[in-house]
């Protein structure tokens, strides 16, 4: 299965990695760019282990603060959103 990374999925990982950095350093991003990776590994294997957000939009727990938003059409896995699951749920995919 294929992994393709919409803009807003793009931006908000960017952001992610910039926080821990200035937060909590190199170590930090490293850690969660290794996660990341072995999350996305995963799901590209089992793409139906995410929770069933809403309609055809499914959801895994990243982090206890992160969740990875995605879709699946024909034979790729699009990842919308990194979502903070502190923010208000109605912003998930804004």
């Amino acid at each position: 299965m294929q992994i393709k990374v919409t803009p807003k999925a793009e931006k908000d990982f960017h952001r992610i990695i910039e926080y821990l950095e200035q937060k909590w350093g190199k170590k930090a991003v490293e850690g969660f760019i290794q996660k990341t990776n072995d999350i996305l590994n995963l799901l590209k294997s089992y793409p139906l282990m995410g929770q069933k957000e809403f309609k055809d939009i499914r959801g895994f727990q990243l982090s206890p603060q992160k969740r990875i938003l995605y879709r699946i059409v024909e034979e790729k896995l699009i990842i919308l959103a990194f979502f903070d699951v502190r923010q208000n749920p109605n912003h998930k995919l804004s």
